[in-house]
């Protein structure tokens, strides 16, 4: 099996594993309690909060962790600078399209490129003044499009609103500290980038307001009730340090790779597939072939290719893609999209073969379709 599914999850680095071990052993505790052993499991969270806070170059006290990514979703924009609307773009990830429903809010324009633009934002938020929050991720899980997040927030700012911005994809390919000086808030998830699964993280700067989601205890500082996952944090931070300190490489590699995927599937099916999105992320390739939908993600499978249709949480939908539908393509098109993502692990050798498999058994497809 050639993994190329990274966009879905990652493997659990050594490192990271090795960081985590203590918790679930002599160092089990429940961080809450007032014991010596419940100190010394407090204490490996306050290590993990300031290690986040350190790669990510804000305070530790801005730093909430969460179950994931999507948590932190809806946390933002269910409770944050919640007094007035939301405006979010069209192709976030359903955590947010659908976590801010029951709160007032309208969608931002998007281009035919998959990315948002300053002036998207600044035609939506128009004469309204009743609009507390501009959402807008800052690479797209399915494209790989990332956003001008820098413009976008200036865009937002200037009309009086907060920032959010879900940066699960970003962590290892893009400076996640600019990221982090330009948002209000930010959210990002630990088995994107080799860190283990029900991990993530809300960061939201010192004086933007937010709200409880979760009742039910005093955890981080009273705005997240339930036990907090101290392997969990434990394991974020150090998958988040290492990521960004190897981000030039990871940048390198999975791009050299990507370009070679693409030249081999390009140069074999000419005109029957085309990369979807602009100003793309290094590791994810979205392409749309002239046939295919689930059927040709089964053919690619069972030959030993995993990739994906788009967002895993979104595999059992037979919908078409939102994010394709929302850059203009049409529903049957929005079917035929498939991502191929690569990681840390993947191999020159991986890429070549996937090329030549993808080809070949996108022809016997086509012949029978």
């Amino acid at each position: 099996m050639i993994y190329l599914d990274y966009a879905a999850t990652s493997p659990v680095r050594r490192e990271v594993l090795e960081a985590m071990l203590p918790c679930f052993s002599e160092q089990f505790g429940n961080p809450d309690s007032l014991h010596a052993q419940g100190r010394r499991a407090a204490q490996l969270l306050r290590s993990a909060r300031d290690e986040a806070a350190a790669a990510l170059g804000v305070q530790p006290s801005e730093v909430y962790f969460t179950s994931g990514g999507t948590e932190a979703d809806n946390w933002a924009v269910r409770r944050l600078a919640r007094g007035g609307a939301a405006l979010l773009s069209p192709i976030e990830h359903a955590a947010v399209l659908q976590g801010v429903q029951g709160r007032e809010h309208a969608l931002l324009g998007v281009g035919t490129d998959g990315i948002v633009t300053h002036d998207h934002v600044r035609d939506a938020l128009g004469d309204r003044a009743d609009v507390s929050l501009v959402c807008v991720m800052a690479v797209n899980n399915e494209t790989g499009s990332v956003q001008p997040v820098a413009e976008l927030a200036d865009a937002a700012h200037a009309a009086g609103a907060y920032f959010f911005s879900d940066c699960v994809q970003a962590a290892c390919a893009c400076d996640v500290r600019e990221l982090a000086r330009h948002c209000d808030a930010l959210s990002l998830s630990a088995h994107k980038m080799g860190g283990p699964k029900g991990a993530g993280v809300l960061v939201v700067r010192k004086g933007v307001p937010l709200a409880p989601l979760i009742a039910g205890g005093e955890q981080e500082r009273g705005l997240r009730g339930g036990t907090s996952n101290v392997a969990g944090a434990v394991g974020l931070a150090r998958a988040l340090t290492l990521a960004q300190a190897e981000r030039a490489r990871f940048v390198r590699h999975t791009g050299s790779l990507r370009t070679l995927f693409e030249q081999r599937v390009f140069a074999a099916l000419g005109g029957e597939v085309h990369a979807d999105g602009g100003r793309r992320v290094s590791n994810i390739s979205h392409l749309t072939f002239a046939r295919g939908g689930t059927a040709f993600l089964d053919v690619l499978d069972l030959a030993g290719v995993a990739c994906s249709g788009g967002a895993a949480c979104s595999a059992h939908s037979a919908k078409p893609s939102h994010v394709l539908t929302a850059m203009g393509r049409t529903a049957e098109e929005a079917l035929r999209g498939v991502r191929f993502s690569f990681g840390r692990e993947s191999t020159e050798e991986d890429a070549a073969r996937a090329a030549d498999i993808v080809t070949a058994c996108y022809k016997r497809f086509a012949d029978r379709h």
